[in-house]
Order: C-alpha cells, then sequence, then structure tokens
C-alpha cells in the first residue's frame, strides 16, 4: 500500500444491525471511553475520547468544573441523578425510587393539611407513627450523606483546579449540613415532641364536642410549703367552638359557694344541695374536700380532685366540660421564660410580694412593683402579676390573670413555636397535667388553628360582669342563660347576627358587662376592677 493509514469512522448501520463480537474479540464495553475520527482530523493526531461525565481525566478544565457543579446541584435537587449520569447505575436508580416515594408522601402531608389536618397532626403525634417516621428521617438524612460524599468520589476533586477543589469541598459540605442536618433536626424535634406528648396526654379514644363545643377546665394550682393540700387558684373554662375555632374564656370564682353538680356526677348524692357545707365550702376547696374524703367515688380516675372540679364546673356553668388541664404555678415561670416572655400593657401598680404570712400574721415584704404601661414580662414578674393580691380584690386577679392568658395564646405562634421548641416541651411536661386524651390533639390542633383568626372573648360569674355579690349568692339559672348568650355569639352565625344589630342595641352580658344581680338582692350595676385589676394585651 502507500502507507496512508485509513481514517476511524464510525458504523454507520443501526445498533441492532451490526454484529455481536462475541467473546473475546475486544469489544469496547457500552459504558467505556470510545475513540472516534473525524474527517478533517490529521491522520497522526490521537482518537478523540468521549464521555466527560464518565471520563473526566481526558476534559479540559472548565469542563471538569461545570461537571464538579453539575453532579453536586444534581444531588442536592434530584438525589441519585449524579450516580445515574456517572455510571453508577444500581444506586442512582435505588435513590430515584426513594425520591420518587418521599415526593407521593409529601404531595399527601400537603393535600391532608390543606383539606383534612386531623389525620396528619395524628400521624406526627402518635407515639407508634412518629416513631416510624423517626427513623424513616434519620434513614433519609444518612442516604444523603451518602450520596454527596459519593458523588464528590464521582467528581474526583484531584482533577480540579485548587481554588474550584476547595469551592467543591466547602459547597459539599454546606450542603450536607442543610440538607442531611435539616433532616436530622427535624427527627430531633419529632423525638423531643413524641416525648413530650407521652409525659402529658393521658391514652383513651377521642371525645366530641358538646353541642358544638370543646370545654375544658384549665385550673392553676400552687401547692407551696404554707398550703395544706393542693388548692385551685385560678379556675377558667376555655370554651372552644369546634366549627370555627371562637373561643371563650370563662373564668371562676374561687370564692363561689353552693356549687351544684350535674345529675350523673357521684358527688350530686354526698352534696344534693350543691357544695354547702358552710363558709368553708367555696369552690376552690372541693378539689381537697374530695381528694382527702370522696376519692373513692371516681375510682378510675388518676386526680379524683380535679374530676370533681370537672363536674362543679359543669355544674356552675350548665355546660358539658369533658377535660382538664392543671398548670402547676410554681412552674409558670419555667413556661413564660420557654415562650420568651408575653408583653401585657398594665393598667395599674401591682405590687410584687405583699400579703399577709399564714404562720405570723405579718404583712409580707413588698419587693418591687410592676409599673402601668405596655410592659415584656419575664416569668418571674408574670407569675407575680397573675397572683399579686396585695391591695386587689380577687376579682382584679382574675383580670389579671386573664390577660396572662390572652398574652401566653398571643405568643404561641408558629415562628416562636418552632424557634423555642425544645424549652415549650420540656417545661410543658413539668408544669401541666392533663386528662385530654393523646388521640385528641389532632382535633385541638386543628381547631387552634382555627382560633387564631377570631379575638379571645372574656366572661366571668363574677365581677366586672355581675356584682360583687354573686359568688356568695349565686343565681345559676341567671348565670347559665347568659352564658349561652355568650356562647351563641362566639360562632360564626352568632357573630354575623351581632354584627347585624344597630349601634346601641342590647347585647349579650359578655359585651355589655353590666349584667344585673338576681332579684332577691338590689339591682345594681356590675362593679368596676380597680386600676389594679385593669389590663389588656397589645
Amino acid at each position: 500500500m502507500n502507507g496512508h493509514t485509513p481514517r476511524a469512522e464510525p458504523d454507520p448501520r443501526p445498533p441492532h444491525r451490526r454484529p455481536d463480537p462475541g467473546p473475546g474479540s475486544g469489544a469496547t464495553p457500552e459504558d467505556a471511553v470510545t475513540a472516534v475520527r473525524r474527517a478533517d482530523d490529521d491522520a497522526a493526531s490521537p482518537p478523540r475520547l468521549t464521555d466527560p461525565l464518565r471520563h473526566p481525566q481526558h476534559a479540559g478544565e472548565g469542563t471538569r468544573a461545570r461537571r464538579a457543579w453539575t453532579l453536586l446541584l444534581s444531588t442536592l435537587v434530584v438525589p441519585g441523578s449524579a450516580q445515574l449520569v456517572a455510571g453508577r447505575r444500581a444506586t442512582g436508580r435505588a435513590a430515584l425510587k426513594a425520591d420518587v416515594v418521599v415526593w407521593a408522601a409529601l404531595a399527601l402531608a400537603l393535600v391532608s393539611l390543606l383539606l383534612w389536618r386531623t389525620p396528619l397532626i395524628w400521624f406526627l403525634t402518635n407515639s407508634l407513627t412518629s416513631l416510624l417516621l423517626i427513623a424513616v428521617l434519620l434513614g433519609l438524612a444518612l442516604g444523603w450523606a451518602f450520596l454527596f460524599f459519593d458523588t464528590l468520589r464521582l467528581i474526583r476533586p484531584g482533577l480540579l483546579a485548587q481554588r474550584t477543589r476547595r469551592a467543591v469541598a466547602a459547597a459539599t459540605v454546606a450542603l450536607m449540613l442543610v440538607t442531611s442536618g435539616g433532616l436530622a433536626y427535624s427527627a430531633y424535634l419529632l423525638s423531643v415532641t413524641r416525648g413530650a406528648v407521652s409525659d402529658v396526654f393521658g391514652g383513651g379514644l377521642p371525645f366530641r364536642p358538646a353541642d358544638g363545643r370543646y370545654n375544658i377546665l384549665l385550673m392553676g394550682t400552687d401547692s407551696g410549703e404554707d398550703r395544706s393540700g393542693r388548692r385551685p387558684d385560678s379556675m377558667t373554662v376555655l370554651s372552644v367552638d369546634a366549627d370555627s375555632g371562637r373561643t371563650v374564656t370563662i373564668s371562676l370564682p374561687r370564692n363561689l359557694q353552693n356549687a351544684p353538680f350535674p345529675e350523673d356526677s357521684p358527688l350530686a348524692e354526698v352534696y344534693p344541695e350543691g357544695f354547702d357545707c358552710g363558709d368553708e365550702c367555696i369552690l376552690n376547696a372541693l378539689y381537697t374536700d374530695v381528694t382527702n374524703n370522696h376519692a373513692d367515688l371516681y375510682p378510675d380516675a388518676e386526680d379524683p380532685g380535679a374530676e370533681a372540679m370537672k363536674d362543679a364546673a359543669s355544674g356552675v356553668l350548665g355546660i358539658e366540660v369533658q377535660a382538664y388541664a392543671i398548670v402547676e404555678m410554681n412552674g409558670f415561670e419555667q413556661l413564660v421564660d420557654a415562650l420568651g416572655g408575653i408583653t401585657i400593657d398594665v393598667g395599674g401598680r401591682v405590687p410584687i410580694g405583699g400579703g399577709t404570712d399564714l404562720v405570723t400574721g405579718l404583712p409580707n415584704e413588698i419587693f418591687g412593683y410592676i409599673e402601668p404601661g405596655v410592659q415584656h414580662l419575664d416569668g418571674y414578674h408574670a407569675l407575680w402579676y397573675a397572683r399579686s393580691r396585695e391591695g386587689a380584690t380577687d376579682y382584679d386577679r382574675q383580670a389579671r390573670q386573664r390577660c396572662v392568658q390572652a398574652a401566653m395564646l398571643k405568643q404561641l405562634n408558629p415562628v416562636n413555636v418552632l424557634a423555642r421548641f425544645q424549652d415549650l416541651a420540656e417545661s410543658g411536661t413539668q408544669v401541666v397535667e392533663t386528662d385530654i386524651p393523646q388521640s385528641q390533639i389532632g382535633s385541638f390542633v386543628d381547631v387552634a388553628l382555627k382560633a387564631k383568626e377570631h379575638e379571645l372573648v372574656q366572661f366571668a360569674a363574677g365581677p366586672p360582669y355581675y356584682d360583687p355579690s354573686f359568688p356568695t349568692y349565686p343565681d345559676y339559672d341567671r348565670l347559665h342563660e347568659d352564658l349561652a348568650q355568650v356562647l351563641e355569639e362566639a360562632t360564626d352565625r352568632g357573630a354575623r347576627e351581632a354584627e347585624a344589630l344597630p349601634r346601641g342595641a342590647a347585647v349579650g352580658p359578655g359585651v355589655a358587662m353590666a349584667v344585673p344581680v338576681p332579684a332577691a338582692l338590689p339591682r345594681v350595676p356590675a362593679e368596676e376592677l380597680t386600676p389594679n385589676g385593669t389590663c389588656s394585651v397589645p
């Protein structure tokens, strides 16, 4: 021949018509580098190597850098795609299958969040399913971290320029912290939630609304060394409309007398005329009385005193109180601090300390004051603001406690809860006791989200809504009628009807705040609070 070397040309025949080279023929594997010459190549030039994604050693510096960033971003956006295009097909396909399952689960969760939140919240708070989800999150965190490490290996940092190599390594670490770290932290938060839910909430089946409302008795107790037994210092029924989330807080004076009991209460036989055993039988004394003398009437209850208080609240208000929650005041300070404090517009000067020493009978020292105006209170000052008796009536204290409750509810926004989640969960397990079943959380969270859209309505079985003599000589039939009107207005339909009334028209006691006392007593306007008890939540 004339010594001319023929050029290597691609086989024009379709792949399925090419002859099988057979074993031992030296054929090139499908995923190996291939060599081709174009028609205008010089005869002495080497063949061109293709597929820089799999063979970056034959690519230029710019191509290698683009390849590195492409593989890294692919692992971030679609985990497993980098392995698939770079030749590790088994790993890539397994990761892509996991991607599909995760996206399907997220889509299902989003649909549930928008249309029906209760099953989603149940899944997140149930002991078994939350444990399963924690394991899944940790598995995904480890899997994503592995894919980033494997992607870095596929990038082959040694082939990159020094500056590019450092940037790619730093970006890999940052992306791993965001992705795997985020999943691991989510698993940790879910673990904290699971522990707190198990510690605070009980077992059993969820209960249904009573006449369309959830009614929960909230009690603040102080079992200090100077106390004989546990007595609720503050009692409030939280009544929430199950459909709209509109909420009414109803304060019960601790000195309320002759509290009646529903017919199905075991205490109805012990106290057929109500809790009327004398001056000592005020409402908050019932807890200790039942705990010490009638615990056998509630054989299945973990806290017979609390169950008795639920029965008394039901009889006093004429509604079914379905559950209770007790906040121990000794731990209340920690709970407020976990919220980051609360903001209250203080109406009048409130002493820190004061009162009378029950042992010596001498006045207690006053350590300072909470001054009027908008104040951001930490746990210590919020506790004193809620409980201070110096220069105040019980009704002033109740009014301040309602302000504290409203301020705490306002602070429970998603951003604040997420930022302080661990502290809130830990303080909640130390402060709160309740008979609300764990299975009820889903419906309660759903209603609570609706409640954030409405103003909190306040009412009380005493001043400033009734005359100061009302707790001593209560007219429970009148209280039931007034409360029924307040609760009716705390629905979507009732709110629309109230808005339709002409300005100046008579409305319920929850708005007018001037309900007359029973007919047997002089009809006088309700007593106004002193400056010590006036406050609002800005």
